[in-house]
């Protein structure tokens, strides 16, 4: 189900596509993973995939952010099938996985880390400072406080953590921005200060996301393009699919 992104004038080009997925699906060692998929984004803005948290929907945004190749299925993404090539125009965040930081670094370690990690490799990066902050965590935060630089990771709140994982990959701003999961900020209010710096960030780029919960009342206007009921990604519902012989 998808809830549109405002109405769109009969004389209005059709809205580009971000992604466009036929029947993927993901097989790991014990079995399948997710999938038959079908999936349709459109370019730009916030759209939110709304199902349960799981193996399944973390190996379907790996797989969105070329992180992952689907076993079978086609899938296109941001006019690209490779999945090196996705991969090279899309950030990932927010998936344990992946990128969760050990809680005893400063967060001028991780910064330094990842301009480090940008740069040339004959570049001599100095450790962050101030300035440093404000551009790669800027554009994340907006009108939110920065962290200090001396704060360790163990003491932010799980708003500033999960911002700051955004920040940390999205500093080249690719096309496409993947945040893993809205839920893992528990409080509400916090919450819908997260999805308003994703709506933010998806004036310059798309931006996919996923929630167990709806967030109709952000839908619509300037704020999320769509929310998106997916399917065939937990367990239970494959197993029925094994046992209806599909």
């Amino acid at each position: 189900m998808s809830v549109p992104y405002g109405d769109q004038a009969p004389d209005e080009e059709p809205p580009t596509p971000a992604v466009s997925a036929r029947g993927i699906r993901m097989k790991g060692p014990w079995g399948p993973v997710y999938g038959p998929i079908d999936l349709d984004i459109d370019a730009g803005g916030v759209t939110v995939l709304r199902c349960p948290a799981g193996s399944g929907r973390t190996a379907l945004l790996m797989t969105l952010s070329g992180r992952m190749r689907p076993m079978s299925g086609d899938l296109t993404v941001m006019g690209r099938t490779r999945t090196t090539h996705i991969f090279a125009n899309a950030a990932l965040a927010g998936v344990d996985e992946l990128d969760t930081v050990a809680e005893s670094v400063t967060v001028a370690d991780l910064i330094t880390e990842q301009l480090r990690w940008d740069a040339a490799w004959h570049r001599l990066i100095p450790r962050a400072d101030q300035a440093d902050l404000a551009r790669v965590c800027g554009p994340v935060f907006g009108e939110l406080p920065l962290p200090p630089l001396t704060e360790y990771v163990e003491e932010l709140t799980e708003l500033d953590g999960l911002l700051l994982r955004i920040a940390l990959a999205n500093t080249a701003r690719p096309e496409l921005l993947v945040v893993g999961n809205l839920d893992q900020v528990a409080s509400d209010d916090s919450r819908a200060m997260l999805l308003g710096r994703l709506i933010e960030l998806g004036r310059e780029q798309t931006v996919i996301t996923a929630s167990v919960n709806a967030v109709a009342g952000y839908v619509g206007g300037p704020a999320v393009r769509a929310e998106l009921a997916v399917h065939n990604v937990t367990r239970a519902e494959l197993i029925g699919q094994h046992e209806g012989g599909e």
